[in-house]
């Protein structure tokens, strides 16, 4: 089992001091049990009670530190998963991030991730069922050769239909596994789409009749066959140990195979399996959803982990960034073939400004991601100062740029470059030029009411990424949520202020009355990209509309 596997790599020694303790536990328990019939059933001393007594004293206490051990050591574990798996998502390329959808993603961080939980703190009682299984069976064979061979046989059969019964519980987990998906992408519709949903009733009503319900239904189907075969698994090996009893004293008394004592010893020391036994089976089911989830962790295809988020920054001097060929071609649906980007070929000079005109679908956002090596191209070469940027240098390509999409996340806290703190006066004297200087409430250097509205969004966005102090910034039309004074303001002042800073700026704009103030005017079209200059460019400043074909 998966989990097992990785418990026994990552934590060799302190498993194998676990099961030490659950091996010595058990020891101890076949003791008792022993001990019961040797000193308390026989012979009966008075004298053998404080042993006795001081016998449970010290089984409970290793009993309890097998538990608290193997559960620590879980719980250690399951907190390296979750890191792990954090960091391999911050590792991944972009584009696989969005294959699989934030639905999944979060599905995975919290369901699988729960279900791996719960099986590791479960684990202990398999463990201990499995040893304690053994070293019983060990002791009854000792007392009575042929009646183990018997009691084995009846065990085993009540094992094997229990793991028939099991089989299904795996089956089922998977389909409820697959059904959570469905239902993580129903909740973020419903909360994501709150608005349109509360305008619109009937599409509220129909996305909850035949989507939502249909999802729920086909989890809470396979969740009750889950939990039936599981239920029937617990049921059929309490009632067959019972059984084995039965069958222990018909041995005994009825054919003779052995005295009462040794029968009652066997019955005594059946029902000290009972419990663990039971437990053993009750677990297993949370193993096998715990292998369900890593199944599905390992189908997400993510970036293998790596510790360290050093970069390399060997082109901290570049002067000129290239495009050359350069494709990306989206992957094909049932709804007919994925869209394709260039080949594209362009040049970004160093302290250049640079708008980028397109109409809705024409491959902008490709190429700004292209660009930022957000995603890697599928063809053709990215080259800085004539060199080709390899993959061993990807991480310090993409740390040339900072960004403010369409799409953005608003984080909180102010940044400087490697992560240092922000220098002060560039975020004192930004908050001036953007106008925020009273819009923002600060803790340290964490601004505490992000409520903002879309533009003041975006400003606070622009003042992090100012902050960064990275080479290029990557604006996607960044001025659209502005009021028409402010937009002024950024391209007659902010943008000559980031020039005189010697940032280079690559926008993507269609603010058609400020094209003036860029070096050059860059216009998508059908996934290819061209560079328009003299009369065209003319005619986009006065009517980038009109210039835009889609």
């Amino acid at each position: 089992m998966e989990l097992l596997r990785l418990v026994f790599h990552h934590y060799r020694w302190p498993f194998l001091g676990a099961i030490a303790l659950s091996l010595l536990s058990a020891g101890l328990g076949v003791g008792v049990i022993a001990f019961i019939n040797q000193r308390l059933i026989e012979v009966g001393s008075m004298a053998a009670l404080p042993q006795f007594l001081g016998l449970l004293a010290v089984l409970l206490a290793v009993t309890l530190s097998t538990q608290l051990a193997l559960t620590v050591l879980g719980h250690h574990f399951v907190f390296d998963l979750r890191s792990r798996l954090v960091k391999r998502i911050l590792d991944t390329d972009i584009e696989r991030l969005e294959q699989l959808g934030n639905a999944t993603l979060l599905a995975s961080l919290s369901s699988d991730v729960r279900n791996i939980t719960i099986g590791f703190v479960r684990l202990p009682e398999l463990i201990q069922g499995v040893v304690l299984t053994l070293a019983s069976v060990a002791y009854l064979a000792w007392l009575s050769p042929q009646m183990v061979v018997i009691t084995v046989l009846w065990i085993a059969f009540t094992m094997g239909v229990g793991w028939v019964l099991v089989s299904r519980v795996y089956r089922h987990f998977r389909l409820v596994r697959e059904s959570e998906d469905s239902l993580y992408k129903d909740f973020q519709a419903a909360i994501e789409g709150r608005k349109e949903l509360a305008l619109n009733r009937d599409r509220a009503r129909r996305f909850y009749d035949e989507r939502y319900t249909a999802n729920a239904r086909d989890y809470r189907h396979h969740i009750i066959r889950a939990d039936t075969y599981h239920l029937s698994a617990n049921n059929w090996s309490n009632i067959m140990m019972l059984g084995a009893i039965g069958v222990v004293f018909f041995l005994s008394n009825g054919l003779g195979w052995a005295s009462t004592t040794v029968a009652s010893t066997f019955a005594l020391t059946l029902l000290f399996l009972r419990t663990p036994v039971i437990q053993a089976v009750g677990a297993w089911p949370t193993l096998i959803s715990a292998q369900v989830a890593f199944d599905k962790l390992s189908s997400l295809e993510l970036a293998e982990y790596q510790s360290s988020f050093a970069v390399d920054d060997t082109l901290a001097d570049w002067q000129r960034l290239e495009l050359e060929e350069v494709t990306y071609h989206y992957p094909d649906t049932a709804q007919g073939e994925g869209f394709q980007v260039g080949p594209l070929n362009m040049a970004l000079e160093r302290g250049e400004q640079v708008f980028l005109i397109g109409g809705n679908g024409s491959g902008k956002s490709t190429l700004a991601r292209l660009l930022s090596g957000l995603y890697r191209p599928q063809s053709g070469t990215i080259k800085i100062d004539g060199e080709v940027v390899t993959a061993a240098q990807w991480e310090a390509f993409r740390a040339r740029f900072a960004s403010v999409f369409t799409d953005f996340h608003q984080f909180d806290q102010t940044m400087g470059p490697e992560g240092l703190p922000a220098d002060q006066k560039v975020v004192d004297t930004w908050l001036e030029r953007l106008q925020m200087q009273h819009k923002l409430q600060w803790e340290g250097d964490r601004v505490i009411n992000t409520q903002l509205s879309q533009g003041q969004r975006k400003r606070l966005a622009l003042l992090l990424a100012i902050a960064e102090k990275r080479d290029i910034l990557l604006l996607d039309e960044w001025a659209a949520d502005q009021d028409p004074q402010f937009r002024r303001l950024f391209y007659r002042e902010l943008l000559p202020h980031l020039k005189a800073m010697g940032k280079t700026v690559f926008a993507i704009s269609h603010d058609d009355s400020y094209f003036v103030h860029a070096d050059r005017l860059l216009e998508m079209s059908k996934g290819q990209l061209s560079e328009l200059k003299g009369e065209q460019r003319a005619r986009a400043s006065e009517d980038a509309v009109a210039q835009i074909n889609i």
